[in-house]
């Protein structure tokens, strides 16, 4: 595919966001790019919405894994273009659409010919809500087409075009949302004696969290508690009788992301005997294991962009983010980076506007990058 074959394939995805496990029409127009391509030893199935295909290299000693995510997030875009999302209220503001064309770019360009081994391209749904990684294995979607290796990338807006960072370890963070309700009494203002504030509660509750990090972490560590919602009340002369509060953990290792959920029910517990209310702690981590980059594949990948031309690399620092793939690369070795696609706005922002040209640029280094693996 040419440079504006690729572009064009971008923001006809881009015009279509969906979310996780609802990506129909991204589905079919995937399908339709891959179908056209019309190779004997080009063979695809499909899982949900996410779709898997599989080339059958001539003389195979290995599969060769790559992966891209497909959906989109509950965003109002506010970028102002041709082609900005036709879905009201969903946006591609994580980079997604480019996460994807370069998938069909790479595709495309490992297929002109039969390579000596297999290759397994898999376009998965529902990285941002439901661990779509997971819930593929999981369901024994893979098959014996499950890689031996598998490698992934993804957008970042703080890089310029043409630099790719990485490290060997860990790249990303291991998430848990959390999400809890106290329930008590609620009352006059003027009668606080004969109520069971739970404002009062919850202040606490968000409070003796923040300890975890700073009691309860090994400072060399790291790891994030935070709330980002908290509903509670409805008018200025009536004690809350409920209070909802919603937040994020982060954790640079899986252990530790243990330890911050037990810490956090515990804490849960003890308000709900201090302040004698209901206290209910859910916890969903799902697939969101920390991303760990496997020390073989991740050097090998390091070598070749060093000494790929036009090509700038640098080591990254770690990241707080999360990404489901380090679910996949718990079963799988294998090695996600960074790309830069410098947008003055960052990931989940309405106003994300990413630079077109990084995407025939990863797709002409990444493709050189997977026939080096082939040799």
């Amino acid at each position: 595919m040419i440079q504006e074959q690729l572009i064009e394939i971008r923001r006809q995805l881009h015009q279509i966001p969906e979310i996780g496990l609802e990506e129909e029409k991204t589905h079919k127009y995937l399908l339709e790019i891959i179908t056209s391509l019309d190779k004997d030893f080009i063979e695809y199935k499909t899982w949900r919405t996410g779709i898997m295909v599989f080339v059958h290299g001539k003389e195979p000693k290995k599969t060769i894994g790559w992966r891209a995510d497909m959906d989109g997030l509950p965003i109002t875009e506010e970028v102002i273009s041709d082609f900005q999302s036709t879905h009201k209220g969903y946006m591609h503001a994580c980079g997604h659409d480019f996460h994807m064309t370069i998938g069909l770019g790479l595709l495309e360009q490992l297929t002109v010919e039969q390579p000596e081994n297999n290759y397994l391209f898999l376009f998965q749904p529902a990285e941002e809500n439901e661990a779509g990684g997971m819930l593929m294995y999981e369901a024994g979607a893979f098959g014996s087409w499950l890689p031996d290796e598998f490698y992934g990338l993804h957008v970042n807006p703080e890089l310029p075009v043409g630099k790719v960072t990485t490290k060997v370890g860990t790249l990303f963070a291991a998430t848990c949302e959390v999400q809890i309700t106290l329930k008590g009494k609620g009352g006059h203002a003027a009668f606080p004696h004969a109520s069971n504030d739970m404002i009062v509660a919850g202040m606490s509750l968000v409070q003796q969290a923040q300890t975890i990090v700073s009691r309860n972490v090994n400072p060399v560590e790291g790891a994030v508690v935070t709330f980002g919602t908290f509903n509670a009340g409805s008018a200025t002369n009536v004690i809350a009788g409920e209070a909802t509060i919603s937040g994020t953990i982060r954790t640079l290792t899986e252990e530790m992301n243990q330890l911050t959920q037990v810490r956090i029910r515990e804490i849960g517990e003890g308000i709900s005997k201090s302040f004698n209310c209901e206290v209910v702690v859910s916890l969903e981590q799902k697939g969101y294991l920390p991303v760990i980059n496997n020390k073989q594949t991740t050097e090998t990948f390091i070598s070749f962009m060093q000494n790929e031309p036009n090509v700038l690399f640098e080591e990254a620092d770690v990241a707080m983010t999360g990404e489901d793939f380090g679910y996949l690369l718990s079963k799988v070795p294998g090695t996600m980076f960074w790309l830069g696609v410098d947008s003055p706005f960052g990931l989940h922002s309405a106003q994300f506007n990413p630079k077109e040209e990084a995407i025939p640029f990863a797709v002409e280094h990444i493709s050189n990058f997977l026939r080096f693996l082939d040799k």
